[in-house]
């Protein structure tokens, strides 16, 4: 099949105006959900607390606050650093990893002054992701594992459905797991932080197979540097932002090296860089999004047509 390219230079949809906590602002964003049917995205606003909703067709400079946002802190309405959120299958409520505060809640969007809940308490977590089905997948980075809870489970321990054996990097182990990804069978994908490698497990598997990284920190095209936000295509292409590179990989299925797809160009603020590359994400037109977190923005990249 055709390699897709995408535009060297990026469009900032969000930010873009020095860190801070002004609706224009972002402060240190982490994951990143689009939603293709309301045109719109959410953003984990780190730093400010709080999650952040922006239309995407870029004109718009001001953001809405949609979770958090009343300072830092454990109250049902405050969150502390949160790192990841997604919609969940009904499209009726936020999902945030409120990483700070050890929890992962829920926020109504029907009724954001008062429906809130906690559903998992007591876990470190960065990245989530829901399947079709209504089951929620958690990474712990304090227990080097990647949970599931069922649709309709309520708080407890989840199952562990990757690593779980401890710090490590033998192929049962994870250390310090950050983003996830699911795809319809219920294989999991980790950015696997601390071991420089994105490792797949295979639904009911004890041990996991590395699909990117895994040759030590660096920077040839073989090498992942602290990897991050993920996303895995239908045909098991790897896209993932590799954090301290400052570029996006792609590794294709059965690949021992990934090709550079968004590069870093050193570093930086201008359009065709970036900066501590964290969230990523694709609309239906395969458009990719990028939470340059360094940079304080969201980042758009179209699809090169030649």
């Amino acid at each position: 099949y055709d390699v897709m390219k995408w535009k060297v230079d990026g469009q900032t949809i969000a930010g873009g105006n020095g860190k801070g906590d002004k609706l224009n602002q972002l402060y240190y964003p982490l994951g990143i959900y689009v939603d293709d049917e309301e045109q719109c995205i959410y953003i984990a606003d780190a730093d400010n607390h709080r999650i952040v909703k922006w239309k995407l067709d870029g004109r718009s400079d001001d953001g809405e606050i949609v979770a958090g946002g009343n300072g830092e802190g454990n109250r049902i309405d405050q969150l502390n650093y949160p790192t990841d959120v997604i919609l969940d299958e009904k499209k009726k409520s936020l999902i945030i990893c409120d990483c700070r505060n050890g929890r992962v809640v829920r926020w109504s969007l029907q009724n954001p002054n008062g429906d809130k809940e906690i559903l998992i308490e007591n876990i470190q977590c960065v990245g989530l992701m829901m399947n079709q089905n209504g089951d929620l997948f958690v990474s712990d980075w304090n227990e080097h594992a990647v949970k599931r809870w069922r649709k309709g489970e309520k708080g407890g321990k989840g199952t562990i459905v990757a690593g779980g054996n401890g710090e490590g990097n033998k192929l049962n182990q994870l250390n310090w797991p950050t983003f996830i990804f699911i795809d319809r069978e219920e294989t999991i994908y980790v950015s696997d932080r601390e071991n420089h490698r994105v490792m797949k497990w295979l639904k009911g598997a004890n041990k996991g197979i590395v699909v990117a990284g895994g040759q030590g920190e660096g920077n040839s095209l073989k090498q992942l540097n602290y990897p991050m936000g993920l996303v895995v295509n239908e045909v098991g292409d790897v896209y993932v932002a590799d954090w301290w590179n400052h570029r996006i990989m792609c590794w294709s299925l059965g690949s021992k090296k990934g090709r550079v797809v968004v590069d870093g160009n050193g570093h930086g603020n201008g359009s065709n860089q970036l900066s501590l590359p964290v969230g990523l994400s694709f609309d239906v037109e395969n458009n990719l999004y990028v939470a340059d977190c360094g940079s304080h923005r969201i980042q758009r990249f179209g699809i090169d047509r030649n």
